[in-house]
């Protein structure tokens, strides 16, 4: 047999792993609500070929391809355990479990490593239902929480999305009802939905998965009596922006809404949130807060990561930002400077409240942050050029391989990213589930000074760490196995 028919012949062997993989993630998410990880990238819903792909990064850790022949018993051990609602990286079992010393079987060192999710310890769900979840707004970031959502529905009991406020259309009910249905089901940059969704006009009512999402007419947050729908206890995610402020905000505050989110920078006393960073600092009876901007979730943790290692004394950002519905298509009025000229024709210097938001997710950083930005014409994927001037001198290659560390084992690893491909572009990083990317390729360290190069989705990306301060504030952020480094 010949070199090639051997790499084909494991190929298929792996295929066939990867496909009997696929029934056994699947009922531990929907019947146990655990997620799967592997190097915390989910494996629920994906196909054998993701599968597989996905096992590949793991080259980034050892240097070599983890085989799913690695993980595959891991596998096999979760679905004889007791488990609770959880996300479980087989991953990371499958690389402890190689300098475990205790002579443990898998089964028995599986047992051990999430014994926190498994019998009295397990996560009990009151009343065996979600959380109730609202959408006030349908637009980009809108429609990626609502794809999210329904995403990580699972058995049920984490987060529902029940409902999504819009402003009355002015053709008929009917025609709005389907449009806005389309726009979640095909998008020009996030491609197809993944399931289906099917429209009631009768009931103004959208099904995706199985989903029931109630399509709620109103031009003011003072026209809906959200326990009308059967809402309660809600978390409602502003996605409009166009209230800021506590005082604003508070206007969500309807029978049937307990929580009010907003998925841009909040004003005067509305915490701004970075997953990851800061989100242990809510206070539990806070009804208001902010998910800050997609740029300050993509700069904040590897300015953390680089301040808790090297120490940060001043810094400066410069993004190169895809350009946004606020921007107008051709020349036109617009009560920004530039904004108005052409989005897709030019660059367009403005500014970003990136830098000033970086003292409210990090109070205790002193150093002074300063920011601006430049508008490109890519429809998605932004990156943010991160110069620091660090309390330590380093070198490059320590550098690099402190944050590759921390992207794969710290707590921050489901903010943080790191590539090392030379060819790398804008959009290879749509979709990506991280706050922000690292590209290790030009990185630049010399001495006390430090020049970070931070790819991130300004649309998926962000709309993922909206997903997990929601779970966070609505108590379905489930606990992680085997527990990251701290």
């Amino acid at each position: 047999m010949t070199v090639k028919d051997d790499s084909f012949t494991d190929w298929k062997n792996r295929e066939e792993i990867a496909e009997s993989m696929i029934p056994m993630i699947g009922r531990l998410h929907r019947e146990r609500d655990v997620t799967v990880l592997l190097h915390s990238r989910s494996l629920v819903n994906k196909s054998v070929v993701s599968i597989l792909k996905t096992h590949r990064f793991a080259r980034q850790i050892a240097g070599e391809e983890l085989s799913v022949t690695d993980t595959l018993p891991f596998l096999q051990a979760l679905t004889t355990l007791d488990l609770g609602p959880s996300q479980i990286d087989i991953g990371m079992l499958a690389a402890t479990y190689r300098t475990d010393d205790r002579g443990l079987t898998v089964q028995e060192f599986t047992a051990d490593a999430v014994a926190g999710a498994t019998g009295a310890n397990k996560i009990e769900i009151e009343g065996g239902e979600g959380r109730d979840v609202v959408l006030y707004g349908f637009g980009r970031i809108g429609r990626l929480v609502a794809r999210l959502l329904i995403e990580k529905a699972g058995s049920g009991n984490g987060l529902r999305l029940r409902a999504i406020v819009v402003r009355g259309g002015g053709g008929r009910a009917s025609e709005d009802l389907v449009k806005r249905a389309s726009l979640l089901r095909r998008d020009s940059i996030h491609g197809q939905f993944q399931g289906t969704i099917t429209v009631d006009e009768a009931s103004s009512t959208i099904f995706a998965n199985g989903n029931a999402i109630k399509v709620i007419y109103a031009n003011d947050p003072s026209e809906v009596d959200y326990t009308a729908y059967g809402i309660n206890n809600a978390i409602l995610i502003d996605n409009t922006g166009k209230w800021r402020d506590r005082e604003g905000l508070s206007q969500h505050l309807r029978p049937g809404i307990d929580k009010v989110v907003l998925t841009a920078p909040g004003k005067g006393d509305v915490p701004n949130i970075v997953h990851g960073v800061n989100h242990d600092t809510i206070k539990p009876d806070e009804q208001i807060l902010s998910c800050a901007s997609c740029t300050t979730n993509a700069i904040v943790p590897p300015l953390k990561a680089m301040a808790d290692e090297y120490g940060v004394l001043r810094g400066h950002v410069e993004t190169v930002h895809s350009f946004t519905n606020d921007q107008n298509l051709l020349d036109n009025y617009h009560k920004a400077d530039r904004r108005g000229r052409s989005a897709p024709l030019n660059m367009v210097i403005t500014e970003t409240g990136a830098a000033s938001a970086v003292a409210k997710a990090l109070p205790d950083l002193k150093a002074p942050i300063t920011g601006s930005s430049i508008r490109v014409p890519v429809p998605d994927v932004s990156i943010a050029i991160l110069s620091l001037r660090l309390g330590r001198e380093t070198d490059r290659e320590e550098v690099l391989d402190y944050l590759r560390n921390v992207s794969l084992t710290s707590p921050l690893k489901r903010q943080i990213d790191f590539t090392t491909a030379p060819d790398a572009v804008s959009s290879d990083f749509i979709g990506s589930r991280h706050a922000s990317i690292i590209d290790a390729g030009p990185t630049r360290v010399d001495g006390d000074n430090a020049i970070l190069y931070l790819w991130y989705d300004n649309e998926f990306g962000y709309s993922c760490q909206v997903i997990r301060v929601v779970q966070h504030v609505s108590g379905v952020e489930y606990p992680t196995f085997p527990s990251p480094a701290v």
